[in-house]
């Protein structure tokens, strides 16, 4: 009782700064339990009474701007729930695109504190210099540091800090989302089929691997195996295009994690990129085709490749290479899973309709009571209107988008693994076309994709 009691009382604050940010309760159109639409009554005196609270901000970054006042966790929340049109709305998911992961940095008191119990001894055993919070987000904070090997030479590292006391914060914020997603569950039957439950089991389990940091490195230490891996077969590309950094592991624990400084321009300043003199196109295309090669060839990607965790540094020779950071959030893809996913899109662009939709019954994606006959007939509603298309016209995320707007309509249960794909994808398509207006996924996808299917499948 008492337990239910607090996480009412945490949901009520958090929706009145919703409130004050005037951010809507119930997606416009949307049938809702009646209890939100009584909130959204309760809490109209709040939103007029606050209204200077929003003053200045853009209606479409009010949410955006809530969430950050609310906290670490409902940051993650936003960013997770940007992907789930189908459950929050179009406008809303749209409004969560705005939501950057960025907020004031912890002192350097507590820096020090956390690195010393981390690690052991003082700060200056481990470190010859250690300087300021360059960046700071919601789960932790990187600074720029200074180490000396057993050879005496100085190296420059990156040090990400776990915010102090972020896990129980996020621990107590979960407890309110389950109580919230139970009891939405237990009064709209509607929304079961969502499943508000198995996404905060989802964002549960992320958010966990988020806050072991050795559980990033161990993260960087498998993708850079994957690629020298795959450089050992192609000597030609020994150099690789995906440039990852090394872990120091003997500075690295569960709170702290030392990495090799990555010294690049970021992937967004395209006048000091064209200034260096790198091919902007060509920069898109390794962007793609690393993205591509990982997801497809090795079933594991970076998943959170927006800008501001790219960088350009130099390549063997004039090649450039894609330097990349914080890996705290990856995908996986099994091998069926990646078979599926390649048959689906190749079948979709073939015009394959009766075999796409064999595939979504086959690997369980759809519910066995619907008609295969009729799901095929639907599948024509996103795969026609690409016939014909140039390849440079066609939109891989787009279509995956509708591919899934589609599924829902036959009550596909949510899979969360295809949902990081299409967000990735999402991601690094628009990535590519800031470098290179003309670029095109599918372009770059359809020879890995048909390559693949050989490989896996046969000719």
């Amino acid at each position: 009782m008492l337990s239910s009691l607090v996480n009412l009382f945490r949901l009520a604050r958090a929706g009145i700064v919703l409130a004050q940010y005037g951010v809507r309760f119930v997606p416009a159109g949307t049938k809702a339990p009646l209890a939100l639409h009584a909130l959204r009554w309760i809490t109209a005196p709040v939103r007029v009474l606050t209204w200077p609270q929003r003053w200045g901000v853009p209606r479409e970054q009010r949410v955006a701007a809530a969430l950050t006042r609310l906290g670490p966790s409902y940051v993650k929340l936003g960013q997770f729930l940007g992907t789930r049109a189908d459950l929050i709305g179009e406008e809303l998911a749209a409004d969560l695109r705005h939501l950057q992961d960025r907020l004031p940095p912890f002192s350097m008191g507590l820096a020090r504190l956390a690195v010393e119990e981390a690690l052991g001894g003082k700060l200056e055993d481990h470190f010859a210099e250690f300087g300021p919070p360059l960046a700071a987000a919601s789960i932790a904070q990187v600074h720029k540091a200074v180490t000396i090997g057993p050879d005496g030479l100085a190296r420059t590292v990156a040090v990400k800090i776990l915010r102090p006391g972020v896990e129980r914060r996020f621990k107590q914020d979960l407890d309110s989302y389950y109580f919230a997603t139970r009891l939405i569950e237990r009064l709209h039957a509607p929304t079961r089929r969502l499943k508000p439950v198995s996404i905060v089991d989802t964002l549960a389990r992320t958010t966990a691997l988020e806050m072991d940091l050795r559980l990033e490195a161990a993260a960087i230490s498998e993708m850079a195996e994957n690629i020298a891996a795959q450089n050992a077969g192609n000597p030609k590309q020994a150099d690789g295009a995906f440039r990852v950094p090394t872990v120091d592991w003997l500075r690295t624990q569960r709170r702290v994690l030392t990495l090799e400084w990555i010294d690049g321009i970021p992937i967004a300043d395209k006048a000091r990129l064209k200034a260096a003199g790198y091919d902007l196109r060509a920069l898109g295309l390794t962007v793609l085709r690393s993205f591509l090669r990982h997801a497809m060839r090795d079933g594991f990607f970076h998943a959170d490749m927006h800008q501001g965790n790219l960088f350009v540094v130099p390549g063997s020779g004039r090649h450039a290479r894609i330097g990349v950071i914080d890996f705290g959030i990856m995908g996986r893809l099994d091998r069926r899973a990646r078979v599926y996913l390649a048959e689906i899109l190749y079948g979709l662009l073939v015009g394959n309709y009766s075999r796409v939709a064999e595939i979504h019954f086959e690997a369980g994606y759809v519910p066995a009571h619907h008609n295969p006959s009729e799901f095929a007939t639907a599948l024509r509603a996103v795969g026609e209107p690409i016939r014909g298309l140039a390849a440079r016209d066609i939109s891989i995320a787009n279509l995956l988008d509708g591919l899934f707007a589609i599924t829902r309509s036959f009550d596909m249960s949510v899979q969360p693994h295809l949902l990081l794909l299409q967000k990735t994808m999402v991601m690094v398509e628009g990535v590519a076309l800031t470098l290179d207006p003309d670029v095109n996924m599918w372009e770059v996808a359809e020879p890995f994709v048909r390559d693949w299917m050989k490989g896996e499948l046969g000719p």
